[in-house]
């Protein structure tokens, strides 16, 4: 075996109950032909709308060095298959053989909000520390988990995985796959409350993480959350007698000193399980801040040096559609719009956080805040109260122009003050041309809704209106 590769033939067949049906080695686990790099195996899933064993061909095509396949599936030359009962209880299958054969310490991050951010946070910092394995994007669901734990390199130090549900009993097997040293839970909010009767049932179901912990795991919970006796109880309930605290509450272990927030970072002092630290961060929000105080607790718990990871901290950026800036020259001469990229999702507690970041951020003289917002999905029957609530904390933002999508949006649309109305519509596709021809450069938006809003729609038409690059001498030149 060479020392690069992910996985034999031999340890996929053991790991998945299947039959190979040549020798392999694979340098890496997809479930997608159009991210597939060579020297991948392929696992064809079947969704509900796509199967994966329609793009087998394609896999090899891509490069593929074998794919996992149910059984009667029929080979063609050139294709080295598997043959399972269950791809997708295969892929699980493999993702508890790399968790079996790792020593990484490994991290699970699950939350209502700020999940997928303070995993890259949790990423930065402990590869700053040894080699370390990462979720990529939001992998975080039955089929996420198992496909990032697959693909975690044998010579791992940290594991980091992010854990998400909306269903009572996801996070306990997601858990039982991961087997986390160390469960990080940022915050528990009404997030997906249409599945649930309230948001104490929310708490029990993010306390799902620790079923998956024994009696020597560590649980790090923020104290200010209403929710944290609850989910300090259940912790307890599993045996898990280590539980930290982060928060700005006097009684937090790793405590909030100060916090200076400005547009575009912020500079932190903290104390950490009794060290004091002083750090910048280049991503904005006092809730990023206090995220950040989870990751850095969860670092001094592991025996990690707060020194060396405080440094790193100064190389965060944020995630792409979870607050990003996006600047776009409209007019030659003129000062470029600012896009606040929130497009990824949206609660109430991400909405009010981007809404405090967005106040931070000033747009050129004369000209204004426009907020661009689609519906919070997976609200239940309290949606239209929850989105007629959001007035107050835009005015605070000092929005000047409100632009709605969405049949939920309509209830804040509709208690919005006349001036600040600028368009409501059914939906994002139909929105985005208004909004293109609104803005004015110099102008600052931010663009926010859950993924269901299809917020991305907005994005592209206000990119499409940035110049054309002009031509330099050289790229005019005949030749």
């Amino acid at each position: 075996m060479t020392a690069a590769a992910l996985w034999t033939s031999a340890e996929v067949a053991k790991a998945t109950g299947g039959a190979a049906s040549g020798d392999f080695e694979a340098n890496g686990v997809s479930i997608d032909t159009r991210t597939l790099i060579g020297g991948d195996l392929y696992v064809a899933l079947k969704g509900d709308v796509l199967d994966g064993h329609d793009y087998v061909e394609a896999a090899f095509r891509a490069g593929a060095v074998a794919a996992i396949v149910k059984r009667g599936f029929a080979s063609k030359a050139g294709m080295t298959l598997v043959h399972v009962e269950d791809t997708m209880a295969a892929l699980r299958h493999l993702g508890i053989a790399a968790r079996a054969r790792t020593t990484a310490k490994i991290v699970a991050v699950t939350g209502s909000a700020g999940k997928t951010g303070t995993k890259e946070l949790l990423a930065i910092v402990l590869s700053a520390l040894g080699k370390t394995h990462a979720s990529k994007k939001s992998f975080n669901n039955h089929w996420g988990v198992p496909l990032s734990l697959a693909t975690m390199p044998r010579d791992t130090a940290y594991g980091v995985f992010e854990l998400g549900m909306n269903h009572v009993g996801e996070l306990a097997q997601l858990t039982q796959q991961v087997r986390p040293h160390v469960a990080l839970i940022t915050t528990v909010e009404p997030v997906h409350i249409e599945f649930f009767k309230n948001v104490e049932e929310i708490a029990d179901a993010k306390a799902e993480i620790f079923q998956g912990m024994d009696k020597h795991g560590i649980a790090i919970l923020n104290i200010d959350n209403p929710h944290f006796s609850r989910l300090k109880n259940h912790a307890e309930k599993q045996g898990i007698t280590k539980i930290l605290s982060f928060g700005e509450d006097e009684q937090a272990q790793s405590r909030l000193i100060d916090c200076s927030l400005h547009a575009d970072s912020s500079k932190v002092t903290a104390d950490v399980l009794g060290e004091r630290v002083k750090y910048r961060l280049n991503i904005p929000g006092k809730h990023i801040a206090m995220n950040s105080l989870g990751v850095l607790t969860v670092v001094k718990a592991l025996g990690g040096d707060l020194n060396v990871v405080v440094e790193a901290l100064r190389t965060s950026e944020p995630v792409e559609g979870r607050g990003n800036r996006i600047k776009i020259t409209v007019a030659e001469g003129q000062p470029p719009i600012t896009v606040i990229d929130e497009s990824y999702n949206a609660n109430p507690a991400s909405m009010m956080a981007a809404f405090q970041v967005f106040a931070l951020v000033e747009p050129s003289p004369g000209r204004r805040r426009i907020a661009v917002l689609g519906d919070m999905l997976e609200l239940g029957r309290d949606g239209p109260q929850l989105h007629a609530a959001l007035a107050n904390p835009l005015l605070k933002s000092k929005v000047d122009l409100v632009f709605c999508c969405g049949a939920q949006m309509d209830a804040l649309y509709q208690v919005l003050p006349p001036d600040w109305r600028a368009a409501h519509t059914k939906d994002s596709q139909e929105l985005a041309s208004l909004v293109a021809a609104a803005v004015r450069p110099g102008d600052v938006i931010l663009v926010k809704g859950s993924k269901g809003s299809k917020m991305p729609y907005v994005l592209q038409a206000l990119q499409a209106l940035a110049l054309p690059q002009i031509r330099t001498k050289e790229q005019s030149r005949v030749v």
